[in-house]
């Protein structure tokens, strides 16, 4: 495959950015993107040009850390992390379009590299339990309902990427925060901190700048690991749960 790359180049945070044009050839279709953009920068620097900055760490769909709009889309045009997005997935002669998350509070770095910490500070601020040192407790000393432990382990799959933020046109964070929130508060574990803990993280998401949620459910459909958009509703709840 023979490809051209439109990819945001930004040599830091305060430093004028703009999409620079490269071609890449002989492209495998079984190579991941990441793969495809690791031979683009060897190819750079055997020419004695800076490599294009892009976040990766797992490339197994894990860590989250691979985020990038790919034509317009949060990771491309599968529903899957960029680490897991193949180039089958795109034909031979394509102008690819490559560029970083757009959110206010997501600041780019450099190139592709944007800093996502305050999703950190917004999980500091209340997804935490309170657990008890010593040994691990016998797994069924807490019973928990089935129904509820098959919903928590539904919204505990978030990996952090950051997708729905850039995916959503008002740069909200509400997906996040609500998976956050509510694995949490179905569990009996979590339940010390419940009456405060979607307060707390709702006021830390609009301490950092994120935009407010008007229901477009962009987030939910770019979500790689199908975060459903019922949990933006259930964080709603608990917020209300939690008074003032």
């Amino acid at each position: 495959m023979n490809l051209t790359l439109r990819i945001w180049r930004q040599a830091g945070p305060d430093a004028p950015g703009s999409l620079t044009t490269y071609q890449v050839a002989d492209i495998s279709p079984d190579m991941s993107f990441l793969e495809m953009l690791d031979t683009l920068n060897e190819e750079l620097i055997l020419r004695g040009e800076a490599p294009v900055a892009f976040d990766h760490d797992c490339r197994e769909g894990i860590c989250g850390a691979c985020g990038m709009v790919i034509n317009g889309r949060a990771h491309g045009p599968e529903r899957t992390t960029t680490c897991q997005l193949h180039m089958r997935h795109f034909a031979d002669g394509d102008t690819i379009d490559v560029e970083p998350w757009r959110a206010g509070a997501f600041p780019v770095v450099r190139d592709l590299v944007v800093d996502r910490s305050a999703l950190d500070r917004i999980i500091g601020s209340g997804g935490y339990i309170t657990a008890p040192t010593g040994s691990a407790p016998e797994a069924h000393a807490t019973p928990v309902p089935k129904e509820a432990a098959d919903l928590a382990f539904e919204h505990a799959e978030c990996i952090g990427c950051g997708a729905c933020v850039a995916a959503c046109p008002n740069g909200s964070a509400m997906l996040f925060t609500a998976a956050k929130v509510v694995h949490l508060s179905l569990l009996p574990q979590g339940a010390p901190e419940r009456g405060r803990r979607a307060r707390s993280m709702v006021a830390a998401m609009d301490d950092e700048g994120f935009g407010g949620c008007t229901n477009t459910g962009e987030c939910a459909t770019a979500c790689p690991k199908g975060i459903p958009l019922t949990g933006i509703a259930a964080l709603n709840r608990e917020f209300l749960r939690g008074g003032r």
